[in-house]
């Protein structure tokens, strides 16, 4: 038997601020709603954007920060899984949903990409390199190195 693969990457942006809420033992559970665009052709052969719409959850020291640091409008990459589950409506209806259980939730661009805060932001502990620093490829490249 094959082995099953459950693995979901989003790039996009958020269309709500956070939503922070803890279970009764203390853990903490974001909610994050991300909007990702898809080009296609319309029915006059234009391409538009379709604007595709995630419910993510964010588990632990991970979701505080995400609630602490994002806000409406700000991009992030996330990495994680589907989870589809079910329950039983207080009227009574059966219900389904099928959402995104983040592993790593990366913020991309600074505060200034959202709705607040403040450009060139980088969360502590995440790693990011100087705007101003040139990348090390292993060597200064000439035109003569480019092979085409």
């Amino acid at each position: 038997m094959a082995a099953s693969i459950n693995r979901v990457v989003l790039v996009g942006n958020l269309t709500r601020d956070p939503e922070l809420r803890h279970t009764p033992s203390g853990t903490a559970v974001c909610s994050l709603r991300v909007a990702v665009n898809s080009r296609r052709k319309d029915e006059t052969g234009q391409w538009v954007d379709k604007p595709n719409y995630f419910s993510v959850t964010v588990w632990g020291n991970q979701g505080e920060n995400c609630a602490q640091y994002l806000a409406k409008g700000r991009p992030v990459a996330i990495d994680g899984r589907l989870d589809w589950r079910e329950w039983e409506s207080q009227d009574g209806g059966k219900r389904e949903a099928v959402e995104v259980v983040a592993d790593t939730v990366q913020f991309l661009g600074g505060r200034g990409d959202g709705e607040s805060g403040a450009a060139g932001y980088v969360p502590a502990g995440a790693t990011a390199q100087s705007s101003q620093a040139e990348p090390d490829f292993g060597g200064a490249a000439t035109d003569d190195d480019i092979p085409f």
